[in-house]
């Protein structure tokens, strides 16, 4: 098969790795629209110039048309969704609004207690407005010629619903809000959007959830680090926010290491929407970058900036950093040889504190996009520190494309997945294999 067909086949079946940030296709000056590769951002994506104080306090909301519904005598299937904007505070400790959706499932829960929430941190989305999850509910798949985009979650997120519980989705910080750019793969963005969607979903109208609900956390990927990270730091960042159970697949825990496992492969666009993140995090880190990076590098970073998942694997699959930058060094090499770019990274590795509640950590023993390793470390460095950890190996064989080892655990352990939650969220026991892990591939 041709490398191109090769690679649209890829981006329409998988799309669950990483997620990185750069310049937003327009600012949000509510005066004209923001255009992101052909597609007209909704205005309900500008954010207001002002944030209420609260973390998690809704912004605004509004009826989501979701495309996959049917009728019911109950009320539509799956339930009916709310799109959200709310409050919540960014890893320099700034105000930063955060979009996504809120599912109020049709189906009843039969679980033990009150219906339960679980928080959907989707996989890499891209970074582009019109990559964010939320519109991917209400538009699946969207090819204009411009820009692919897949709304691949919509799956877990229907089968958590089919369980009875209620969903809410997080777009993270600046994917859908126009207003900055995705801080893909940032810890601390990522957590904290997490965090205060749960608070946010409780005050949707019409939601049952309240806070006396259970709250489970679901990631693959993106998603996988983000729902590990606010395990992490839900008992300093949102002690309201009680966790019944966590599901992180696939984490990327160490980025260093997730760096050399993503370029040179269909996803090594990722490796700029990182870059483009962290420097909007950390502008000190830029004059490091323009040191380094060449001509077709800072090409790459604004042209990627705009890009879904499905964009980047046609436009940059297989690209090597090696190529962007002025010396021929990969960036795995500059950042190893950078005190300034090492200690950075090390601010986002995920395992260094107790996470809150169960979790449960899912990889394929075969991945090496986000590289089983590093993810397997996680659940080595949480048993040590006394976590109720259920590690869960995925053995899948290796098919040779670094994307599919990546994408079929997600496929393959999902079901499993939303199962070990559902229990959690029951009020079950989870079982810990702490004791069998160093045995366990």
């Amino acid at each position: 098969m041709p490398a191109s067909r090769r690679l649209l086949a890829v981006a329409l079946a998988a799309a669950s790795c990483l997620g990185v940030q750069a310049l937003p296709a327009a600012a949000a000056t509510g005066s004209a629209p923001v255009v992101s590769r052909g597609v007209t951002i909704p205005e309900f994506y500008d954010p207001p110039a002002q944030l209420p104080a609260a973390d998690g306090t809704l912004v605004r909301s509004e009826p989501l048309p979701l495309a996959l519904s049917l009728p019911s005598l109950h009320g539509p299937l799956p339930g009916r969704a709310t799109r959200l904007m709310y409050k919540s505070t960014d890893a320099n400790g700034a105000p930063v609004a955060v979009t996504g959706a809120y599912i109020e499932p049709t189906a009843r829960w039969t679980g033990a207690g009150a219906r339960p929430l679980v928080v959907v941190a989707p996989g890499t989305m891209g970074q582009g407005d019109q990559c964010a999850a939320s519109l991917g509910l209400e538009h699946p798949l969207s090819l204009n010629g411009q820009t692919v985009s897949v709304g691949y979650e919509d799956l877990s997120v229907y089968r958590l619903l089919a369980q009875g519980t209620a969903v809410v989705v997080t777009d993270y910080v600046g994917l859908g809000a126009t207003d900055r750019l995705h801080t893909y793969v940032n810890r601390v963005d990522g957590a904290h959007a997490v965090l205060d969607a749960a608070r946010a979903a409780r005050t949707v109208h019409g939601a049952s959830v309240t806070a006396a609900s259970r709250v489970g956390l679901f990631g693959y990927s993106q998603g996988g680090g983000a729902t590990a990270a606010a395990a992490e730091l839900q008992p300093s960042y949102a002690p309201d926010v009680p966790l019944a159970g966590t599901y992180a697949g696939a984490p990327p825990a160490d980025l260093t290491e997730v760096t050399e496992g993503i370029d040179g492969s269909e996803l090594a666009g990722a490796l700029g929407w990182s870059l483009n993140g962290f420097l909007q995090t950390d502008p000190e880190l830029r004059p490091i970058a323009e040191a380094h990076l060449n001509a077709a590098g800072k090409a790459a970073l604004a042209d990627l900036s705009t890009m879904c998942v499905g964009d980047a694997i046609l436009r940059y699959g297989y690209a090597r950093s090696s190529k962007w930058t002025t010396d021929g060094q990969s960036l795995s090499d500059i950042i190893g040889a950078d005190p300034t770019l090492k200690a950075f990274l090390d601010t986002q590795r995920i395992g260094r504190l107790k996470p809150a509640g169960p979790v449960r950590v899912a990889t394929g023993v075969s991945d090496d996009l986000v590289p089983h390793g590093q993810a397997r470390q996680l659940a080595v460095d949480w048993c040590r520190k006394g976590a109720d950890v259920s590690y869960a190996p995925v053995v899948l064989p290796d098919v040779v494309s670094p994307l599919l080892n990546h994408f079929g655990p997600l496929l393959a352990d999902q079901g499993t997945a939303v199962s070990w939650l559902t229990d959690r969220l029951s009020g079950k026991p989870a079982p810990s294999n702490c004791l069998t892990l160093p045995v366990q591939p």
